[in-house]
């Protein structure tokens, strides 16, 4: 498979987290990114990597289903290629899961 056809859809919030039902919210949506395929990359920037534009859209309804009722998420689609660009400035990328567009391999 190339990696041309690859995307990336990274999703970026800021969510309040004054009051108990707030920090509800916040835990709710951070789950339900984890639970669908989402890696973080920073805090509160989350991505996941999608076989094609399809799934990008698909990926984009259960954002908009799931969103928290306050707070700002936003979503960039981009290309893979794009995505393997990233220039690190300060650190380096570090992933306890595998995030790759290579078939899983499982030993």
């Amino acid at each position: 498979l190339s990696m041309a056809r690859f995307m990336r859809l990274i999703v970026f919030f800021d969510l309040p987290v004054d009051t108990s039902k707030d920090r509800k919210n916040y835990r709710k949506f951070r789950k339900f990114l984890l639970s669908n395929g989402y890696i973080m990359m920073q805090e509160s920037v989350y991505s996941k990597l999608c076989l094609n534009a399809s799934v990008v859209e698909s990926a984009l309804k259960a954002l908009k289903k799931n969103k928290p009722p306050k707070g700002m998420v936003q979503a960039l689609e981009i290309t893979e290629r794009q995505y393997a660009a990233i220039n690190f400035i300060v650190g380096e990328h570090t992933s306890e899961f595998l995030d790759t567009d290579e078939r899983l391999v499982i030993l």
